[in-house]
């Protein structure tokens, strides 16, 4: 192959322009959607090195594009390797839906998304589902292992509004848990939480008073046999806040794998017992206020009934 045949082989870079399904949307999500199956640390190496673009101008990860932005797009390498699985489609439970929002009720050990030894998520098998959907991404999310309610979008617009109403404490999100010991009628947990990452790349949250504000707030509603049911409050959305607000307090989640009491989860041998039981806030464009409630999984009920009344 002469030199100019080489140089015609060479993987070049493109350039993106930003439609409306990309107004507000973080560079770094844009480009983690743009290079499907590119590590996520590959991404961001390259987004701090300048050689993605805006305009022709350096930005950080955090930048929110805009409609119209042209976004260079640098080419990326890959080693040879054997592709994921392609994303199964899931019939799962849906709460409420309409023309910009989704609700499902997610169940336990299915992650919202794929990553970190998964190789898809709620979100993946979702749009497999719906390959007409134009749009659809995560509101928020739950840990893999709890159960409940999840809000998908299906228009920017709703996402943008969402993601502030969030942001701003306009949702209302109610938990159930169970946990070890008998707790107080209330509890109102405050500790600041700063979030790591160990040794062997797992993520960990951990109370610390120099982390990001917290607020986790918790009503008894039953005790018995060394454990309690709690109807738990989360006033912000860090991280494994309610596991870790209730670790630090005495009272870790039953099946609680990271910061839960591991002798009494190999001796209750239960998933993690978390479950978002009740969603209320304003319809991100119409206003029109939104309340709904997922009863307890079978297994969580069944684990009440048993230990709890």
């Amino acid at each position: 192959m002469n030199d100019l045949s080489k140089a015609a082989a060479r993987p070049r870079a493109k350039t993106v322009e930003v439609g409306e399904e990309g107004e507000a949307q973080r560079i770094d999500n844009f480009l983690l959607r743009e290079l499907k199956g590119v590590p996520k640390s590959h991404v961001y190496r390259v987004l701090r090195s300048g050689e993605v673009r805006v305009n022709s101008g350096r930005v950080k990860p955090d930048y929110r594009l805009k409609v119209g932005d042209r976004v260079r797009i640098p080419p990326v390498r890959m080693a040879d390797r054997k592709p994921p699985p392609p994303p199964r489609p899931l019939e799962l439970p849906i709460q409420y839906e309409d023309d910009a929002i989704l609700v499902i009720d997610k169940p336990s050990g299915v992650a919202v998304h794929g990553g970190s030894g998964v190789s898809f998520g709620v979100i993946e098998s979702m749009r497999a589902s719906r390959p007409q959907a134009k749009f659809l991404e995560l509101a928020h999310r739950l840990d893999r292992d709890t159960s409940g309610l999840l809000i998908l979008c299906k228009k920017r617009s709703a996402l943008v509004e969402l993601h502030r109403m969030l942001r701003e404490g306009e949702v209302d999100k109610i938990y159930l848990a169970v946990v070890k010991g008998e707790t107080r009628k209330t509890l109102d947990l405050r500790e600041s939480l700063h979030k790591y990452v160990t040794a062997s790349g797992e993520r960990r949250v951990a109370v610390q008073a120099d982390g990001v504000s917290a607020v986790t707030k918790a009503k008894l509603l039953k005790s018995k046999n060394q454990l309690s049911l709690l109807e738990v409050h989360l006033l912000t959305g860090r991280t494994h806040q309610i596991r870790v607000h209730l670790a630090h307090a005495g009272h870790p989640i039953v099946g609680d794998d990271k910061y839960g009491d591991f002798a009494l989860n190999r001796e209750l041998k239960q998933r993690l017992l978390l479950h978002a039981g009740k969603l209320a806030f304003r319809h991100p464009l119409t206003g029109a206020p939104v309340k709904l409630a997922a009863p307890l999984p079978a297994e969580m009920q069944a684990f009440v009934e048993q230990h709890l009344s």
